[in-house]
């Protein structure tokens, strides 16, 4: 019995141990509820829970203080209520306690359990021990005391069910030192300080240890202040403070500011023609004067704001390099060659900073031949974003040569209305794993926002997988993550969100099985009636229904989740997940009902003149504008989605670059109105004699009347 003076009481009422939790001897056996799932775990039986529980940390000190509050804080967001009946309050307390592995309690307990501390755990790694009457994490760093905390934090009961916990053990240590998320914030969405603390925390909760926010010209530097937006970058305040606050929860910053290519909302200035590439492009032209002082002024700021000991340079992408000032050069010396050598300038020029250097490994796939050049002191980034199951000529270039490299998978959010998930959980699992075995030391999850209307409280059900298959070793399960996402994200037990998400991806199956190789952003924003918009429409048409079965079970299934518990976690995610069902929902709907109208008119058209036709034609006009016609339909489709894309907007981000998106909504909203006036016109006119006009003026095409 562990003898303990509290440093805190808390007093509160707990609920049900998770549902899909089971005992297991190891995570590569046999699927836990836990994420990620722990290396090593026992569970036996399960306690009943008091009233009452007692956090303690007999050693004081700033992290495992934090880590307790971080605890108790779960605990109270899980049972508000306290029972604080006498007789409730008369029973022992279930005590926690938090133990840095050199004490002597530690030691006791490791040593009576007959748990071992091993070499590979010292960093990160942690015991946690669940006993009917008490429990004790064990660690030998606060990071491992505060994962311990992550993992209990999961085992905690969900609503609805008897108050009770596991018993058993658990051992636990990551498979990659740094595991990270890259995220987008120079193309559209920028995110408030607050939501950016609230991803920390997530991130925290799954064990993420770096967070690499991506900038192009979107951290503001008082020395070059032209090209950050107003509204739309990070001020060297909001930095400290961010920092400050990630700290806490044993997560680094590190800042990824472009330094080669992607900088065209720099090179737009006048003031930076001299050092681009080509006029108002997007790519730094090596062996300009200009170009090392200008990159040494960003990071030797970025390096006093950012106590990080890595500085991410990008240099991604460089496409223009030898079109414009360096033709030259690369006619002479070959791509490669050049880009490498500037890569080294930029290091050598940088060195004082004491930074380690991360740069996207490009270079490894398209000119390996260059890779021996690069100094051996950086750390290559090899990203792919496909199913491929083919990762290690990414990655080998690099560790040939001795190069530490970090792996990048991405979201596949980019260009989609809503994540393809499909797509990113299989490359996830396949470059993480294979970046393991070729020994790679971290792995950073990508989030773009190439559209500028990436939206990240979409992203979480993908990102969240990186976090737990950088964790654990080897292949990561899908089907586990899968089957336990609901339960830990948003405390749901009814498995309804788990069974939504599938649905979404079931949708994005049905485009894809029309093989129109474009994004469903693409298909969002498409006018049916145009050329392409035909074109496409025959391809869909036949996978719409399946399409908007899927998205809608989803809209049904999280409302349903909703409405049997309303204390669910994440709401603003639970939101954006039904905004994605609707907009994919909406892609069905517009090729069906644009191709009703159609029909309905060109037959109405070819019979106008046949008296016994009238009243059905009279009808087939109505439905296609009037109070509830497709054309109104349409638009009020569009209307409601521009008002819930807002909501969803304004709940993660700044209002900067908000009308961009909007205006869009705006001119679908526009188009179908005009259109529905059209048509009324026409309709009114051949109520009073006249012929209906052609299809081209009422913006039909004409092949479309004829389907």
């Amino acid at each position: 019995m562990l003898r303990l003076k509290p440093i805190r009481l808390i007093s509160c009422l707990l609920f049900p141990v998770l549902c899909c939790l089971f005992p297991v001897l190891s995570a590569a056996q046999t699927p836990i509820g836990l994420l990620p799932a722990p290396r090593e775990a026992h569970f036996g039986q399960t306690t009943d829970l008091p009233a009452r529980i007692v956090v303690t940390v007999p050693v004081r000190n700033d992290e495992d203080d934090f880590a307790a509050r971080d605890l108790e804080s779960a605990i109270k967001a899980i049972a508000p209520e306290a029972d604080g009946s006498r007789a409730a309050q008369a029973q022992p307390p279930y005590r926690i306690t938090l133990l840095r592995r050199d004490s002597a309690q530690a030691k006791e307990i490791l040593a009576r359990n007959n748990l071992s501390f091993d070499p590979a755990m010292e960093s990160e790694g942690y015991v946690l021990l669940i006993e009917p009457h008490e429990a004790a994490i064990v660690g030998e760093t606060g990071s491992g005391i505060f994962y311990g905390v992550q993992t209990l934090k999961q085992l905690l009961p969900l609503p609805g069910a008897p108050r009770v916990l596991p018993t058993g053990t658990v051992r636990d240590w990551p498979a990659m030192r740094y595991r990270g998320i890259d995220d987008d914030l120079s193309r559209g969405p920028f995110p408030t300080l607050e939501f950016q603390k609230h991803q920390i925390r997530v991130f925290a909760s799954f064990k993420i240890n770096i967070y690499s926010p991506y900038f192009e010209h979107t951290l503001l530097y008082p020395d070059q202040p032209l090209a950050a937006p107003p509204g739309s970058s990070l001020t060297p305040a909001e930095v400290a403070e961010l920092v400050a606050y990630a700290r806490q929860y044993h997560v680094t910053i590190v800042p990824e500011q472009e330094a080669f290519g992607h900088l065209h909302h720099v090179l737009k200035w006048e003031l930076y023609q001299d050092d681009a590439e080509t006029p108002h492009g997007y790519v730094l032209a090596p062996g300009q004067p200009g170009t090392l002082p200008l990159i040494k002024d960003w990071f030797s700021q970025i390096a006093q704001e950012f106590p990080s000991p890595f500085i991410h340079i990008g240099a991604d992408e460089t496409f223009d390099l030898g079109v414009g000032r360096t033709h030259d050069a690369v006619q002479q010396q070959g791509y490669g060659p050049v880009y490498v050598a500037f890569l080294k300038q930029i290091h050598d020029e940088l060195a004082p900073l004491n930074r380690r250097l991360l740069f996207w490994g490009d270079i490894g796939d398209a000119n390996p031949d260059a890779v021996p050049g690069i100094p051996k002191d950086m750390i290559a980034i090899p990203w792919e974003y496909s199913q491929s199951s083919g990762f290690d000529k990414m990655i080998e270039p690099f560790a040939k040569n001795g190069i530490e490299t970090w792996v990048a998978p991405g979201d596949a959010n980019w260009n989609e209305v809503f994540p393809v998930a499909r797509t990113a959980l299989w490359n996830i699992q396949g470059f993480i794993r294979d970046g393991q075995r070729l020994g790679s030391t971290g792995a950073l999850t990508t989030v773009w926002n190439d559209d500028g209307e990436g939206l990240f409280n979409m992203d979480w059900y993908t990102v969240l997988f990186g976090a737990v298959a950088a964790w654990q070793p080897g292949e990561s399960s899908i089907a586990d993550y899968q089957d336990a996402y609901g339960a830990i994200f948003h405390r749901d037990p009814s498995g309804k969100i788990d069974d939504a998400e599938k649905e979404l991806m079931a949708a994005h199956e049905a485009i894809a099985n029309a093989q129109l190789h474009m994004t469903s952003d693409q298909l969002f924003w498409l006018d049916p009636w145009s050329a392409q918009g035909q074109e496409v429409s025959a391809k869909l048409l036949p996978q719409a229904h399946d399409l908007r079965i899927h998205a809608e079970q989803a809209i049904v299934l999280l409302e349903q989740a909703r409405a049997e518990n309303p204390a669910l976690a994440e709401p603003g995610a639970l939101t954006a997940m039904d905004l994605g069902a609707r907009r994919l929902d909406l892609i069905g709907l517009k090729f069906q009902l644009a191709q009703e109208i159609a029909s309905a008119y060109g037959e109405a058209a070819a019979q106008q003149h046949d008296a016994a036709h009238h009243d059905a034609d009279s009808r087939a006009l109505e439905e296609i504008s009037s109070d509830n016609g497709r054309c109104q339909d349409l638009r009020d489709a569009y209307s409601a989605l521009k008002a819930e894309y807002s909501q969803v907007w304004l709940g993660e981000n700044r209002p900067y670059w908000l009308s961009n998106v909007t205006v869009r909504y705006d001119l679908a909203i526009e188009r179908w109105q005009r259109r529905a006036n059209q048509f009324a016109a026409a309709t009114a006119a051949w109520q009073n004699g006249q012929g209906l006009p052609a299809p081209a003026t009422v913006e039909l095409p004409a092949a479309a009347t004829t389907h």
